[in-house]
Formats: structure tokens, C-alpha cells, sequence
């Protein structure tokens, strides 16, 4: 399964594009939409930069790619189009090793759908702070993931 179009709008969306590096209220560097890592898949380390918008969809398709294979591999029960989507915009913003350890993920493996969709509001901090962007990308994945 791929990201429908719903799913990297809503990333596009809450990412924005960047074509210098800056760092994400985490104190993570990012670059693009979102990205963390440069074209050689290393972790940024502060002297890339600037990219193309087109370059940034280059890096985006990477991360996407990796996020889908990791809800692939760690969601085993059946997906809809949206709710893959909505979780693949997740799992890109907060990490597979999050996501892995996550409670929304552990109560879908357990057919909870809607123990899954009521928990993605876990991840809606930065830096130690509830960050209202945050709190509204989970919404619109929670939406996605219900729709």
C-alpha cells in the first residue's frame, strides 16, 4: 500500500516546505518537508542545504517510502486506504521507533480501531511543551484515520 494523496497533503501541509535547514521546536534538524536526513539518508548535520522544492519532494518520497514500509511491517491487522495514510503521516513525523512503542499502535494490533484513532493525541509534544501544530496535525490524522 502507498500514501494516498490525502495522506502527503496532510504532511505538506503540517511540514510546510523549508529549503534551508532549521531546527523543529524538538531541536531536531530538518530540511524540505520534514526531512531529517540529507540525500545519502545520514542524519543532517547542519551544513546542507539550501534544496529545490523539487529536491524536497525528492527527500519527502524517501521518507514516505521508509514510513510505509515500517507500518507495513508493524501493523497486522487489516487497513483502509486512509487509516495506512494517516498512519504513515504519523509514523514519518514521530519516528518508526515511536511509532513501534506506541499505544495507539499496540491497540490496533488488538482490532481497537477506535482505541487507535482517540490515542494518536499522544505525540502532540516538542521540546517538552503540548505544541498546538501538534495537537491539530493529530487531529486531521485522527479524521483521516476515521473517514
Amino acid at each position: 500500500m502507498i500514501t494516498n494523496e490525502a495522506g502527503i497533503n496532510l504532511i505538506k501541509h503540517y511540514e510546510s516546505f523549508s529549503p534551508k535547514l532549521y531546527l523543529c521546536p524538538s531541536n531536531v534538524k530538518t530540511i524540505g518537508f520534514g526531512s531529517t536526513r540529507w540525500f545519502d539518508n545520514q542524519l543532517l548535520q547542519g551544513d546542507e542545504g539550501p534544496v529545490s522544492e523539487d529536491e524536497g519532494e525528492e527527500l519527502l518520497k524517501r521518507d514516505l517510502n521508509h514510513a510505509e514500509r515500517m507500518v507495513a511491517s508493524l501493523v497486522n491487522v487489516p487497513l483502509t486506504i486512509n487509516q495506512f495514510s494517516a498512519l504513515v503521516s504519523t509514523c514519518q513525523n514521530i519516528g518508526s521507533g515511536n511509532f513501534q512503542r506506541s499505544t495507539f499502535r499496540m491497540k490496533l494490533n488488538r482490532r481497537d480501531y477506535d482505541g487507535c484513532a482517540n490515542n494518536l493525541w499522544q505525540f502532540r509534544r516538542g521540546g517538552g511543551s503540548v505544541l498546538p501544530g501538534l495537537v491539530r496535525r493529530r487531529e486531521s490524522e485522527r479524521r483521516l484515520f476515521i473517514s
